[in-house]
């Protein structure tokens, strides 16, 4: 995909990560952006190409809504999240299935309702972007490294599904990038504008995986290893206990 004169839509546009989709896509010639968020109020573009919707992960009809206005959309960036670092034994069961309910339930429930939108105007692309955390879990992080792995698996899940209807789908994984969902972690974090622009480039090669950054791929590579190894490397990596 060419994302020039693409009509798209971005989950969580206000800030961070989504944000910097919406900004490359103005910058690689997007026709239109559906800028989302929970609160339209918090959406900040000089554009006019820019259209602001309300969309909220957690409100089935929200989704539903945008989808009916955003009928003409042939890309949807995946990109709304959250971290409540719920732990899963001892934390509040109502933030571990918020973390679910929001990654892996929100997420496709925005890609059921646009898939006919999609599919009916040629087939085009859905981005999720996902995290390293949807391959190994660390202390905090245990409810969004779940919904992280079945938001991963998700959409394995759903490229198989919609590849008779020719949309593609990409995931797009990461590790720390310096916005505010990782304020509180103090190790390196790359530059959210490297998210939109190596997914963007993956898309233009009909990449259908994209790794970000070299953390990511070291997590990758170990996966074929043996777990008790990595998880060693990663308490020295840390400081974990």
């Amino acid at each position: 995909m060419n994302i020039t004169n693409q009509i798209a839509l971005v989950t969580g546009a206000n800030r961070g990560i989504g944000r910097q989709f919406a900004l490359e896509l103005l910058d690689r010639g997007a026709a239109k952006v559906y800028a989302t968020a929970r609160r339209t109020d918090t959406l900040d573009f000089d554009d006019a190409r820019v259209v602001p919707l309300q969309l909220d992960l957690l409100d089935h009809d929200s989704v539903v809504n945008a989808a009916a206005t955003a009928a003409d959309v042939t890309l949807v960036v995946n990109n709304a999240g959250i971290s409540t670092g719920a732990a899963l034994v001892t934390g509040d069961l109502a933030e571990v299935h918020r973390e679910m309910n929001t990654h892996y339930f929100g997420s496709l429930d925005v890609i059921r309702e646009f898939a006919p939108a999609l599919g009916a105007n040629g087939g085009g692309a859905i981005v999720n972007v996902l995290s390293a955390l949807s391959w190994f879990a660390t202390l905090g992080s245990g409810s969004y490294s779940a919904a992280k792995a079945a938001e991963w698996n998700m959409t394995n899940g759903v490229r198989l599904e919609l590849a008779a209807q020719g949309t593609f789908v990409q995931g797009v994984l990461l590790g720390a990038a310096d916005t505010d969902i990782a304020s509180g972690y103090d190790g390196p974090k790359i530059d959210p504008r490297d998210v939109p622009r190596l997914s963007f480039d993956g898309l233009a090669t009909g990449s259908i995986e994209v790794i970000v950054d070299d953390w990511t791929a070291m997590v990758k590579e170990s996966l074929a290893g043996d777990p008790a190894a990595f998880y060693t490397k990663m308490t020295e990596l840390l400081g974990a206990n």
